[in-house]
């Protein structure tokens, strides 16, 4: 295992792997809020739905309900804003930036 900037991390997820492989308890995984989670659960749904030709606006009313969506004029919804940053920030996800979800943020 490479002791590199990025040792602590991998330190810590063996840790995580070698408890659960030996029935242990698993300590909570701290490198993501539940908000985050959330986000990016969004995030790959709104991506897989565009993949598979989905409009912005369907992919809202499966992200956010048909109610909600049928609420506000679609063009000036803050929801369909919403949709098009986690279909962005999905995109960049799946280009690489999800290796950023595997390292702490630690402070300089």
């Amino acid at each position: 295992m490479p002791l590199d900037a990025h040792g602590l991390d991998r330190i810590q997820a063996f840790t995580r792997l070698w408890r659960s492989l030996h029935g242990l308890s698993v300590p909570s995984d701290t490198r993501m809020t539940v908000q985050q989670r959330r986000r990016l659960k969004n995030m790959l749904r709104a991506v897989d739905g565009r993949m598979n030709g989905a409009d912005y606006r369907e992919i809202a009313k499966v992200i956010f309900g048909v109610e909600r969506v049928a609420h506000d004029p679609w063009k000036t919804s803050a929801l369909r804003d919403a949709v098009l940053d986690l279909v962005k920030d999905g995109f960049a996800m799946i280009d690489g930036g999800y290796r950023k979800l595997l390292r702490h943020r630690r402070r300089s």
